[in-house]
């Protein structure tokens, strides 16, 4: 087994920590140690895609509805074949 040592945490999160682990019954190592194999099998700290984040912002069900114009050069198509 694996130990790792945590500087410069905050009195009040530590405070907080053990709180919630005499709450649940468990020591706050134990209750630690489940937050932590529980965060480290999760994807939810993966930073997401630059799309999913402009759809969170911007998406349809944001009210934003923009109309974009036909793209286009404005040059007369090249045929090579003639």
């Amino acid at each position: 087994m694996a130990n790792i040592t945590i500087r410069d945490l905050p009195d009040n999160t530590k405070e907080s920590l053990r709180v919630q682990a005499a709450k649940s019954g468990v020591s706050l190592e134990a209750y630690a140690r489940y937050i932590l194999q529980t965060a480290s099998a999760s994807d939810s700290f993966m930073q997401p895609s630059i799309l999913d984040l402009a759809d969170t912002y911007f998406g349809a069900n944001k009210g934003v509805d923009l109309e974009l114009p036909k793209r286009s050069s404005g040059r007369k198509e090249v045929k090579f074949d003639s």
